[in-house]
């Protein structure tokens, strides 16, 4: 640069001192090609040695200027991404109800936030309806109050005695074991264990329902088609039972009534469970309000059962025509007569199950030690309900 300077004030002295000498002008000019051309061979041959030496201080610029770049962009990057924590409530609950239960299990370990957001009931209760929807009924909820309730009342009274373990394990033997506590851990859907302790998870809550469920722990009740693996005394009949889960097997078990001989049935499926239709307890007479529009060919089910001591079975049948009736349907009269007749198409023609009569005016419980004892009556509106009957029907018509 030094070098530089030198040479452009030496350029102005000399044109200073050549513009009133124009004879010489020709001097003038040899003079500054001449050096013009040592400044450029000077300069040429400085950078030539110095080069190897001027390398490192090239690079580390770069480095500079390449990592101030990254560290500005790498800002910009924190400045504009957002966390799921960022989000609206709405979206990100949005977000959360397309989880499966799996997927909100393994959420809620996350953080506090997001454990308190994947614990809400609505989005549980979504889950609840999804596949438990055709077996928890009110019953079931009445029996999942009943059970919150007791482990609060024996909560309270442990820590009130000081004395938990041992109180908890007189509970355990005293009360039903349908009022079981929900375990340390449970496997929900797709084997996912989650930790369900009672200090961390909420015992009246949906999710704790959902686990209680899934876990098996949870004894609740409804009703199991063709009880007993299809017992032949029990065809086309549906009886109330307690029943829990068995993740493994995607199965159930089921316990009957302790009247007679007690009966536990397992790997009983899907499609032979469903929840109560009326919410009518097992001992009691179900109070009919279709007596008065019964007519031939409609489907019913009716309540049955052995003597006083059993409970009310449901038993499928079909409204017949009366004796008198020819069965045409133009001159069919019998919707107009007290006298009902119901029938059982799964029994032989002339057995003593294959019919009964009923007066639908005055009808209350009928029958005897004999052939067992009659009870209330609801009629099948529904086609799906219908169907599932007549999937059910046994191969062979039954004597």
């Amino acid at each position: 640069m030094l070098y530089l300077l030198i040479s452009f004030f030496s350029f102005i002295l000399l044109s200073k001192s050549f513009t009133h000498h124009k004879p010489m002008l020709q001097t003038w000019e040899d003079n500054i090609r001449l050096i013009s051309l040592k400044f450029w061979s000077g300069s040429s041959s400085f950078l030539q040695k110095n080069w190897i030496s001027l390398q490192p201080i090239t690079s580390k610029l770069k480095k500079m200027v390449t990592s101030g770049s990254n560290v500005e962009g790498q800002r910009e990057e924190r400045e504009t991404s957002l966390s799921l924590l960022d989000l609206p409530d709405l979206a990100l609950s949005c977000i959360l109800e397309k989880l499966p239960p799996s997927g909100l299990c393994s959420m809620a370990a996350v953080c506090s936030s997001l454990r308190e957001s994947c614990r809400s009931d609505h989005l549980w209760d979504n889950h609840i309806k999804h596949k438990w929807g055709t077996l928890i009924g009110p019953a079931a909820y009445r029996q999942w109050q009943l059970h919150v309730a007791s482990r609060n009342r024996i909560r309270h009274f442990c820590l009130k005695t000081k004395k938990k373990g041992l109180m908890e394990s007189l509970a355990a033997i005293i009360l039903p074991s349908t009022w079981t506590t929900l375990p340390q851990s449970v496997t929900c859907v797709c084997n996912c264990k989650v930790k369900a302790s009672s200090r961390s998870l909420p015992v009246h809550s949906i999710m704790s329902l959902c686990l209680s469920l899934e876990s098996g722990k949870f004894w609740f009740p409804a009703q199991v088609y063709n009880r007993e693996h299809g017992n032949l005394g029990f065809l086309l009949s549906c009886y109330d039972a307690q029943l829990r889960y068995d993740s493994w097997t995607n199965t159930f078990q089921a316990r009957y009534s302790p009247y007679g001989r007690r009966v536990v049935e397992e790997n009983i499926p899907w499609d032979r469970l469903r929840a109560a239709p009326v919410d009518t307890p097992p001992y009691k007479l179900h109070v009919s309000d279709c007596l008065h529009d019964l007519k031939p060919g409609d489907h019913i089910e009716i309540q049955w059962r052995r003597n006083n001591e059993y409970p009310y079975g449901w038993w499928y049948g079909v409204i017949g025509h009366l004796e008198l009736c020819n069965g045409n349907v133009n001159h069919c009269r019998c919707h107009y007569n007290d006298i009902v007749v119901l029938e059982f198409h799964h029994y032989t023609p002339g057995s003593r199950w294959r019919q009964m009569t009923i007066n639908r005016k005055d009808h209350r419980e009928e029958g005897n030690e004999a052939d067992g004892f009659y009870g209330g009556i609801r009629k099948l509106y529904n086609d799906e309900e219908i169907a599932r009957w007549k999937r059910l029907w046994p191969s062979q018509v039954l004597e």
